[in-house]
This record gives C-alpha cells, sequence and structure tokens, in this order.
C-alpha cells in the first residue's frame, strides 16, 4: 500500500511556508550543513553551439599540445635528415622552391608580425582575467614574455645578418660590400644562417607556450559557480582555488571570464591554425632553401632560446615574468591518477572481520570505518577513515587508497606466511 511521502523539513511549523511547494531540500545561509546536502548548484544547459566550439577547441588542444619535446626533436632531426637529403639530392623545383612566392613573401618574410597578432590579444586578455582585472600585475608579470620574445628575434636575425655580411665575398672581384655586389647584378656568397627556420621553429614555440592557459579554461567557470554558493551558505573550508580572492576580484573574475572567453576562445583557434601552418612553412625550408649546416645551426638557436626562457626564466620563483596560465588563483591543478589494486578483490566482510580480528577495530567516527590500534609516529596514517559500502572501500583520496592497500598487503602477506608454516 502506498504511504504518504515523508517531508524532508518537518520542523516546520504549521502553516509555515517553505518557499516551495516541491519536496526537496532548499539552499541557504539559514539552512544547516546536514540539511544542505545535494544542494550544490549545477551547470546550465549546454546549447548546440557551445558544444561544437568545445569541440573545435578540443581538436585545436591536441594539434598545438603535441608533445612539445617530441615535437622539438622533430624539428632538429627533420632539419637534419631532410635538408641533408636536400643538399646531395635537390627536390624537383616547384613555386614553392621561387623566393618571390606567395606564402614566402606575406607570411615568412613577415611571420613574427602574424606571431604577435595572435599571441600578443591572446596573453594580454588571458593574463588580464586570471589577475582578476590587476593591470599592473599583467603588465609586470605577464606583458614581458611578448617583449623578450621579440627581443630575441630581433637580435638573432640582426646577428644573422652580420655574420652574412662580414664573413663572406661577392662572386666577382671589385665589390667589398654585399649590397654593392647584390647592385650590380652578382651574387654574394657566405655564411647565411636561416632566417625562415629560426623565425618559423621560434614563432611556433612561442604560441605553443603563450596559448598554454587555454588548458582547464573551462574549470574557471565551475570554480566559480561553486565558489560562489559556498560563500552565499557561508561556508568556510574547501578547496576551491578561489578560495583566497576578495569579493570585489570574486565580482571582477566573473564578469572578465564570461565578457573575454569567446574572444579568448577565438584567438586560441587562430594560433592553431597559425602554428599548424608555420610547421606547414618549415618544411618547404627544408627541402629548397639553405644549406644543411644554416638550418641546424639556425634551429638549434631557436630551440635552446626557448628552453632558456620559458623552461628556466620563467618558472623560476622570486623571477619576473612569470609562466603562462599563472595569476592570483591556479586553476591548472593536475589530477592524480590512481589505479585500483588488484589485489583488492579480497576486501570482502569476511575479509574485514578478519582484519577487525588482527588488530583493526571500528573506528567511533563513523560505521563501516576502521583504524589500527598502533600508536606512535604512524597514527596519523594509520586512523586514515575509508568508507565502504557491502564491504568494498570507497575511496575519497589517493591517501585513503594507500592506507587500505597497504593494510591489505600486509594482512594479506601476514596470511600466506601463516599458510606457509602451517604447510611447512
Amino acid at each position: 500500500m502506498a504511504t504518504k511521502r515523508r517531508p524532508l523539513r518537518p520542523n516546520l511549523a504549521p502553516g509555515q511556508n517553505s518557499g516551495s511547494n516541491m519536496n526537496f531540500r532548499p539552499g541557504g545561509p539559514d539552512i544547516t550543513r546536514s540539511e544542505a546536502r545535494g544542494t550544490r548548484p549545477t551547470a546550465a544547459p549546454t546549447s548546440i553551439r557551445e558544444i561544437l566550439v568545445m569541440g573545435v577547441i578540443h581538436l585545436c588542444k591536441k594539434t598545438i599540445f603535441f608533445n612539445t619535446d617530441l615535437k622539438v626533436a622533430l624539428y632538429l632531426g627533420s632539419l637534419f635528415i631532410i635538408s641533408l637529403i636536400g643538399d646531395f639530392l635537390p627536390f624537383p623545383k616547384t613555386y614553392f622552391a621561387r623566393s618571390d612566392n606567395l606564402f614566402n613573401l606575406y607570411f615568412v618574410k613577415v611571420g613574427w608580425g602574424w606571431t604577435l597578432l595572435f599571441a600578443v590579444p591572446f596573453a594580454v586578455l588571458s593574463a588580464y582575467t586570471i589577475t582578476c582585472g590587476d593591470m599592473k600585475r599583467m603588465l609586470r608579470h605577464h606583458f614581458p614574455r611578448i617583449v623578450i620574445a621579440t627581443f630575441f628575434w630581433f637580435f638573432w636575425t640582426k646577428l644573422f645578418n652580420i655574420v652574412e655580411t662580414s664573413y663572406g665575398r661577392c662572386t666577382t672581384k671589385g665589390f667589398q660590400s654585399k649590397s654593392s655586389c647584390l647592385k650590380a647584378g652578382h651574387l654574394w656568397q657566405g655564411f647565411d644562417i636561416s632566417g625562415h627556420a629560426f623565425i618559423l621553429i621560434h614563432s611556433s614555440l612561442v604560441l605553443i607556450e603563450e596559448a598554454r592557459p587555454i588548458i582547464k579554461w573551462e574549470t574557471i567557470k565551475e570554480h566559480l559557480r561553486n565558489e560562489l554558493h559556498n560563500r552565499s551558505v557561508s561556508e568556510k573550508t574547501g578547496s576551491n582555488p578561489l578560495r583566497g580572492l576578495n569579493d570585489e576580484q570574486m565580482r571582477s573574475l566573473q564578469f572578465l571570464y564570461t565578457r573575454l572567453t569567446p574572444i579568448i576562445r577565438t584567438l586560441f583557434i587562430g594560433m592553431a591554425a597559425l602554428q599548424l601552418l608555420w610547421d606547414i612553412m618549415l618544411v618547404g625550408t627544408m627541402l629548397y632553401y639553405h644549406r644543411m649546416i644554416e638550418k641546424v645551426i639556425s634551429g638549434i638557436i631557436a630551440i635552446l632560446t626557448w628552453y632558456f626562457t620559458y623552461r628556466f626564466w620563467y618558472p623560476t620563483n622570486g623571477l619576473l615574468p612569470e609562466a603562462p596560465g599563472n595569476g592570483v588563483f591556479y586553476y591548472q591543478r593536475e589530477s592524480v591518477p590512481f589505479k585500483r589494486p588488484t589485489h583488492l578483490h579480497t576486501c570482502t566482510p569476511s575479509a574485514a572481520n578478519q582484519a577487525s580480528s588482527s588488530g583493526l577495530k571500528a573506528n567511533p567516527n563513523g560505521s563501516g570505518q576502521w583504524s589500527t590500534g598502533k600508536v606512535g609516529a604512524q597514527s596519523s596514517s594509520a586512523q586514515q577513515q575509508i568508507p565502504t559500502f557491502m564491504g568494498m572501500p570507497l575511496f575519497t583520496n589517493v591517501k585513503a587508497a594507500s592506507a587500505a592497500a597497504s593494510l591489505l598487503q600486509a594482512e594479506q602477506q601476514k596470511r600466506e606466511q601463516q599458510q606457509a608454516g602451517v604447510d611447512s
């Protein structure tokens, strides 16, 4: 026989309105923590347009964030092998082998300009958002990376020109300078370190590193929603990365994230497409321009410049500027994968009883939780609460899982030793 459903808030006085006729636990500052379970806000419905955009973003992430260390190795290896083959076995001359082809004139020649066109607004807008609108912090901690990258581009390309001009000669005697030799229609033979290869590799690596703030960018929305909820119910604890922000920073972050995210996503897609174009143009440079040694040296210089700045300088604490993605909060927290040990299937009710009889006792903090009776240095780890369901542990974190695995493994080894003694 059907019975009337028990109300969730029976302590309301007769005639008192709960705010809604629906039978659910409402949230709010007047609700205790036990009553507020299950009231955490959920994400808003996702539109079809949003799904398509996130699909494109995911594809671009797979393209641009392809293992950077492996990509650097491929750059050096292909520069050496393909260029060496091209020196001894010249490839057929095509339209792309001409120095006046469309891509060389309007992309490679002004390659750094195209890089800045996407990298500068993306770096500024993303850094301005994760600094919660702190313009001074953005200009001091993030914008200098673009200035430094531009400086190295200018410095190395000018140095390559100086080397070629100073250590070369004209094919016809009587011309001491490169400019006079070229004006007379002759050729200047010098050690011409490939500026094409340097610009393409340097630009590609800068785009990859400056695009890193987009990683887990969508989680900021979730952190905002959860933190605003926690503050509305006066929740003082939690691991939300936005916990340390004040109310003004929260309002600024919410406004900037909502307004700038569409622009940031569009710029990121452009950066991914441009980085892919630079890789394609680099293959053409390997085939048709400069000698092998000139291209390899320029590639090594570009990679060393990238490693010194983005892998050594920026990640070092106490030195400015900061690495991309650093702000007044850290949203790119890495999740630690944990694989359930294969021997945990022995954790049955009988195994739990055996553990209890061999030194484990019920934890008074809750049912289904166990702790050891040992004291001393291991008491904190031994008292790790491990909730169970039908005799199987439910791991809430890696520490709990490790504690359960260690206890079960110790018990299994002890039983094996006892069994071995009986058999002998």
